[in-house]
């Protein structure tokens, strides 16, 4: 989420309650090692809010699918580390790139843009909105930038935004020329 920006009421309940249900799960799930480690409330409200803060660039759906799959992988607690990489891993399970394959497919694509075959419209986006000198740039930050833009558009994807691109060749096809209004405004400027 970028400084400043809001969001609205239901997405953060919706993330909320699926922090609440990654912790319950796992506490079903490894009862055992779970109080071990988040054993008081102090631990457990804490472990809440460092988990959020680190979790709060996915989608709730990312994450209750994370949790679906690491429940099924792991025998033992899985770290927030493994949480972090099944939520990335779980972007396909919403039917998008991983930030990471949206950010490839960004750099090899090539001019006119809108033209490219995207994957998902959101990548189109999220190149335009931080810049394509940017995205081909040896910047070290531009993947950061890129990941940032892109997971945000994904939450606006899922609160009801449609993203589409509408290639170049389509657009030239949409707004012929008005010659009537050419000739009218020739006339009035005097060209």
């Amino acid at each position: 989420m970028i400084p400043g920006q809001k969001i609205s009421n239901s997405e953060r309940k919706s993330f909320i309650e699926a922090i609440d249900n990654l912790f319950l799960k796992l506490e079903l799930s490894y009862h055992y090692q779970f109080y071990k480690v988040f054993g008081t409330d102090h631990r457990l409200k804490e472990a809440k809010k460092l988990w959020a803060e680190s979790l709060k660039k996915y989608p709730a759906e990312c994450i209750n699918a994370a949790v679906e799959t690491v429940i099924q992988a792991n025998d033992y607690l899985p770290t927030l580390t493994e949480v972090l990489k099944a939520c990335s891993g779980s972007m396909g399970a919403i039917n998008i790139p991983t930030p990471q394959e949206a950010f490839i497919e960004a750099q090899k694509s090539s001019s006119p843009r809108q033209s490219f075959p995207w994957t998902h419209p959101i990548i189109y986006w999220a190149g335009r909105e931080i810049g394509w000198e940017l995205i081909n740039s040896k910047n070290n930050n531009a993947f950061q930038a890129f990941s940032k833009t892109y997971m945000r558009l994904v939450k606006e994807m899922k609160a009801g935004k449609e993203f589409t691109v509408t290639p170049k060749e389509q657009l030239d096809a949409l707004e012929p020329l008005d010659l009537d209004l050419l000739e009218k405004l020739r006339k009035k400027y005097n060209l």
